[in-house]
């Protein structure tokens, strides 16, 4: 029996899951899981990406204790970032999205090429920490004069299993540099930033084999966590699908780029798929709870927040993806600023967040419709989110879509189903 295992890794923890078919269906066994989180060094945001590569090795450890012959492995994890690289040497720090350095990068990007010719041209919306303004950021600090080029960060971790420098395409959209059109970085961007050409190798695609660790084969899934998400969900036919994790990302799958005015004014993105293009919208999600349960009440079950959360009658809402969310020292304080008046506990924070996170998937839900032409009747929900009950039946109300909630490792069940695949061919 052939065994598969990926490596699933979002900005919180990360896990190994073993995968195998058995009577028609994949199986799964989790072998290894460790946490993951953003440390602030020197005033910015960063990943330890040397504790990454332990855990990465130390699970695969794992997983050959128990199966001792797998076929092959591949690791996602969240977009957009990367490690500069000097030769076969990272370039430290590595730093997070959520770091504030982009502040002053991304007008000097759009004076230079303005947001709505970056759209037209690659399609991605507009997030501040998009790998452009990353990029730009570095090349302004002068860290780009020694580095001979970057890796995002699954594909970092993979070369550090395998000596093997690789750019996976689903991941490399997200960044904001690849061309709509044509599938590969988009020169004329390249050219009018004046970043290094060199650091801009051709995109391979989902099932290319780079190289071997430890007797396994290793391969490119859809290396970006929500392009493996969406290959995962079970769905009867093209329905609309929210990957509910620290964000929510909430979009449908269609044959082509839409990169019309309409799409720009709602901000939508269309990223690479496996075979088509994931058209979606990141929005705020699990974040703005979990950070809420971590100030005002830490180690609290979830369950109990919920049912307190539904027992109360705070009804104020505010708008999930205004940017005090992003990143505040304090999440309740954040809520404070955005209401006529805090809540008298904390249930009625958790019920704001919940009740305005239902209220932004119906807005996004309106706007995809209307940009596709296209009328939907069901909302598959994926990912860690996708257990809270409470939420789901708030999101249903409120959008007026049958909400099937799937609680179950999307992205590593999509992750796996590409190595499958490949295998085959």
């Amino acid at each position: 029996m052939e065994r598969y295992l990926a490596i699933d890794i979002g900005a919180s923890s990360g896990r190994h899951i073993v995968g195998w078919q058995e009577n028609g269906a994949v199986k799964t066994k989790e072998v290894y899981r460790f946490p993951n989180g953003m440390a602030e060094a020197d005033g910015h945001l960063t990943w330890d990406i040397d504790a990454l590569e332990r855990h990465v090795k130390a699970g695969i450890d794992e997983a050959l204790k128990e199966f001792t012959q797998i076929e092959s492995l591949s690791i996602d994890t969240w977009g957009v970032d990367y490690v500069l690289m000097d030769g076969s040497k990272p370039i430290l720090p590595c730093y997070a999205y959520r770091d504030s350095r982009m502040e002053k990068s991304i007008p000097l990007v759009h004076e230079k090429i303005s947001f709505s010719d970056l759209y037209r041209r690659t399609g991605i919306q507009f997030q501040p920490f998009n790998t452009i303004y990353q990029l730009y950021a570095d090349k302004l600090a002068g860290r780009l004069e020694g580095a001979c080029g970057f890796l995002m960060m699954p594909e970092y971790l993979m070369f550090r299993l395998t000596g093997v420098k690789s750019h996976e395409y689903t991941n490399a959209t997200t960044g904001g540099m690849v061309s709509a059109e044509t599938g590969e970085f988009d020169e004329e961007i390249i050219r009018a930033l004046e970043l290094p050409k060199r650091f801009f190798k051709p995109l391979q695609q989902p099932g290319a084999v780079i190289g071997e660790y430890k007797g396994i084969k290793v391969l490119l899934c859809a290396t970006h966590d929500t392009g493996s998400a969406v290959e995962g969900i079970p769905m009867e036919r093209n329905d609309l699908f929210i990957s509910s994790g620290t964000w929510s990302v909430l979009g449908a799958k269609i044959e082509k780029p839409i990169t019309d005015q309409q799409s720009l004014s709602t901000n939508y993105s269309n990223e690479g798929g496996v075979g088509y293009i994931r058209y979606l919208k990141n929005l705020m999600g699990m974040w703005l709870p979990n950070r809420l349960r971590e100030e005002l009440c830490p180690g609290k079950p979830w369950g109990e927040i919920t049912q307190e959360a539904a027992e109360k009658h705070f009804d104020h809402l505010v708008d999930v993806n205004d940017p005090i969310f992003m990143a505040p020292e304090s999440m309740k304080a954040a809520f404070d600023a955005k209401l006529p008046h805090p809540p008298k506990c904390a249930a009625g924070y958790f019920r704001c967040a919940y009740r305005s996170l239902a209220q932004g998937y119906k807005q996004a839900i309106g706007e995809i419709e209307r940009n596709t032409g296209k009328t939907y009747q069901k909302l598959y929900i994926v990912g860690g989110g996708a257990k809270n009950q409470y939420l789901n039946r708030l999101t249903e109300e409120a959008a007026g879509k049958q909400v099937i909630a799937l609680p179950i490792e999307a992205t590593a069940l999509g992750n796996l189903k590409i190595q499958m695949e490949a295998k085959k061919q």
